[in-house]
């Protein structure tokens, strides 16, 4: 294809896939896409185990790295800053709110490690040092989510010859980002799973792309937010962009980091089961609707934290309710919930990696036969 995503990137179909699993990152990689690891929750050590492993498996496909470094942070972005730090600044009311959710549904919550001097939750310094542990490694993008990157990573990448995207759920958004210097815009919309703005992508790519022109400006754009199919990205390339960024469709592959019950759970969702909630993150994200959901929105509920504090309290829990589940308990099962977009009522089976990214070119050499029979004499 001639889009320009697959100049910078060095692939011929583009279709990208953010994952927190090698093993999709490798697999859609080796197919034809260009895989992106997610890297939120690793430790330097584990990012390099785990790039060391794509490049082993990767047949020398090209391959990216995303990170998560928050324009805003409760916290400020103080360096420093510890688990066992900010943890202490957790109300206690809502450690009991947890505490009671984990008696209701039937799963115990690990103990608190309060000597822990892991990294506190979306550390932009821990972040920036992972991006040294990458150009160790022959990656081809690196990504950033929820505001513009900081100049040392737009630096990093520029020094390298390697391309930055940024995610943007606005066209404002947009905007801050071309002038700050990335060199991609991954346009997402509402529908999408995780940290995600309120506008559809329907909407919001055209108008992303408009108030670019208006302004005399053009990098390459990727659409993301509810594409699970190749009819769906051949539509987002209709309207205007150069390939689509992906990430829920992912989840629904036996190679995925999710567990089995979500899996079962996303096969059984419709389209209306997700919601945007901050209760996983402390910043609006969209995710399955579950017990764990509902109850930080009930009429008991201390309300979420901001970021990064929420996750301390949650990201345990989620966990422990999961292993119980996998075990059987349907309490439990009922509380296991994920970071997943709307294109969930999409999924009706689970599909190895690879045969996903060939089913997407299937479905999008068909729909653009239809679009071109369309203007046939």
């Amino acid at each position: 294809m001639k889009s320009p995503i697959c100049a910078m990137l060095g692939i011929d179909f583009p279709l990208l896939a953010f994952s927190h699993c090698r093993d999709v990152v490798a697999a859609v990689s080796r197919a034809g896409g260009f895989g992106v690891l997610g890297a939120t929750g690793h430790t330097l050590e584990s990012l390099e185990t785990e790039l060391a492993w794509i490049d082993a498996h990767v047949d020398g496909k090209p391959y990216g790295l995303d990170v998560l470094i928050p324009e805003n942070l409760a916290t400020g972005g103080a360096k420093g800053l510890t688990r066992a730090s900010i943890m202490d600044k957790v109300p206690p009311q809502h450690r009991a709110f947890v505490g009671e959710l984990a008696e209701k549904h039937h799963f115990s919550l690990p103990p608190e490690r309060p000597d822990s001097d892991a990294p506190a939750p979306f550390d932009p310094n821990l972040a920036l040092a992972m991006l040294d542990v990458a150009f160790r490694h022959p990656i081809k993008l690196i990504a950033n989510a929820l505001g513009v990157p900081p100049q040392a990573m737009i630096d990093m990448g520029r020094e390298r010859g390697v391309p930055v995207a940024a995610l943007v759920g606005a066209k404002e958004h947009a905007l801050r980002q071309v002038d700050a210097g990335v060199d991609i815009l991954v346009v997402q919309g509402g529908e999408a799973g995780g940290h995600c703005g309120e506008v559809s992508t329907m909407v919001l790519v055209p108008e992303v792309i408009r108030a670019l022109e208006a302004q005399g400006k053009r990098v390459p754009i990727l659409a993301a937010g509810g594409i699970m199919t190749g009819s769906q990205m051949a539509g987002a390339m209709a309207m205007g962009a150069d390939g689509v960024w992906t990430g829920s469709v992912w989840l629904a592959t036996p190679e995925s980091e999710c567990s089995d019950v979500f899996r079962e759970k996303m096969v059984e969702a419709t389209s209306r089961d997700t919601v945007r909630s901050k209760s996983r993150t402390g910043k609006p994200s969209r995710q399955l609707r579950s017990a764990w959901t509902d109850a930080w929105e009930g009429p008991n509920s201390p309300g979420p934290l901001p970021m990064p504090y929420q996750s301390l309290i949650s990201e345990p829990a989620i966990r422990a309710c999961d292993i119980a589940a996998q075990k059987g308990d349907p309490a439990a099962r009922d509380m296991v919930t994920y970071f997943v977009g709307q294109g969930v009522g999409l999924v009706d089976q689970v599909r190895p990696a690879g045969q996903v990214v060939q089913d997407f070119k299937l479905e999008f050499a068909e729909a653009m036969e239809r679009m071109m029979g369309l203007v046939e004499s």
